[in-house]
């Protein structure tokens, strides 16, 4: 079972004499402290149904998340989908997010029974940004692929139709990423 990181009573700092320097040390693995009993079981659920993707353990506040490799994410979504004891069978949210070497993906899925929010996150770097699409598990994701191409310049292979949703066929550059330039412009 996945659990949050304990200090060691033992090991107090307290307990150490004044003229010894006590050696910090980072915990090991992902903080999940934010996550309650439920939300841990069902993590270690998730952890298990997706071992053959290798999933690293994390949260987003008090969601249980994980993190997978985007080669992997069509396979780990049907898993979600799929999987009885996860009944991933909606998708909430997908959104893409800019960070300085890549672009990561945010899934927020949906169980219905019993009600449940899990988070898969996966990474595509700038000079590759191509994840599967997962058109074929959520009719849903069309829109959420289209539109985090338009802004973001991620392409998703396997996607019915690339075309622009929020731009124009012509408009050039990624106006969500960082690095897009906005122009000052005065308001009358």
């Amino acid at each position: 079972m996945v659990t949050p990181e304990q200090p060691d009573a033992a090991s107090s700092p307290s307990d150490a004499p004044a003229d010894e320097a006590v050696e910090e040390t980072e915990p090991e693995g992902p903080d999940l402290s934010s996550l309650n009993d439920d939300a841990l079981a069902l993590l270690d659920v998730m952890l298990a149904a997706l071992e053959p993707y290798d999933p690293q353990p994390g949260t987003l506040r008090e969601l249980p998340q994980v993190t997978v490799e985007r080669q992997h994410i069509e396979g780990v979504c049907r898993t979600m989908k799929d999987d009885d004891r996860l009944g991933a069978k909606m998708l909430l949210c997908m959104s893409a997010v800019d960070y300085p070497e890549n672009v990561q993906v945010v899934y927020i899925l949906q169980s219905l029974e019993p009600e449940r929010t899990l988070v898969v996150k996966t990474e595509a770097p700038y000079d590759d940004p191509v994840l599967p699409s997962v058109t074929g598990v959520w009719r849903a994701a069309d829109w959420y692929e289209r539109e985090a191409h338009d802004l973001f310049g991620v392409s998703f292979d396997g996607h019915p139709d690339l075309s622009p949703l929020l731009l124009y066929d012509e408009f050039e550059g990624f106006p969500g990423r960082k690095e897009f330039p906005f122009y000052e412009y005065r308001e009358f």
